[in-house]
C-alpha cells in the first residue's frame, strides 16, 4: 500500500465530477487499500477518490474510534434522506484545520457496491450519515465550504492559499 497525495482546496480538480467505477478488480482494491492508508495517516474519517485525483465514484470511511470498521462505497446512490436536519462541525482532509457548522439530513439510506462488488444498502445516522453525505458531495465536485456564504468561503480560501505559500517558502529554505 502507498500513501497518496491529497488535493488541497481550492485545487480545481476537486470540482471534477467522478465517473462510475466500471469494474471491481485488483486495480480498484489496491486503490482502496491506498486510500485507507492515506486517510488513516491523515487522521481522517472519510476520503473520496476525487480527493486523491482519481475521478471515479469511490469512497472509503471509518468513523470508529478503534479504526477497525472500514466501509467501502463504490458507485454510491442516495436512496433517501430524512427530513430532520442536524448541524455538525465538518472538517475535510482537503481543507486542513478548517471546521465549520454544516446542516445536513440526520439520516440517509444509500446503495453501493462493497469491496467484493456486492450490492448493499446502508442506513446511517449521526456522524456516519454526515460523513457519507460529505464524501458523496466530493464525487459531485462539491466541497463542504460550498454550503457557506461567499464571504466565509473566500476567507477560508485566502487563509489556505497563504498557508500554502508559507509552506512552500519554508521548503525552499531547507538545505
Amino acid at each position: 500500500m502507498a500513501q497518496l497525495p491529497i488535493l488541497r482546496y481550492p485545487d480545481p480538480r476537486l470540482r471534477n465530477v467522478a465517473r462510475p467505477v466500471q469494474a471491481v478488480d485488483a486495480r480498484l482494491r489496491a486503490l482502496i487499500g491506498d486510500m485507507f492508508e492515506t486517510m488513516y495517516q491523515a487522521k481522517g474519517i472519510g476520503l473520496a477518490a476525487t480527493q486523491v485525483d482519481v475521478h471515479e465514484r469511490l469512497i472509503v470511511i471509518d468513523v470508529s474510534d478503534e479504526r477497525d470498521q472500514r466501509l467501502v462505497l463504490i458507485n454510491p446512490e442516495l436512496l433517501w434522506a430524512g427530513d430532520e436536519l442536524v448541524k455538525h462541525d465538518e472538517g475535510c482532509l482537503s481543507l486542513p484545520e478548517i471546521y465549520e457548522g454544516i446542516e445536513r439530513p440526520a439520516a440517509v439510506r444509500v446503495r453501493a457496491l462493497d469491496e467484493q462488488g456486492n450490492s448493499r444498502e446502508i442506513e446511517a445516522d449521526g456522524l456516519l450519515a454526515v460523513c457519507i453525505q460529505h464524501e458523496m458531495d466530493h464525487l459531485m465536485g462539491k466541497v463542504f465550504v460550498d454550503y457557506l456564504s461567499p464571504l466565509k468561503r473566500n476567507r477560508i480560501k485566502t487563509r489556505l492559499l497563504k498557508a500554502e505559500r508559507e509552506d512552500s517558502r519554508a521548503r525552499e529554505r531547507r538545505p
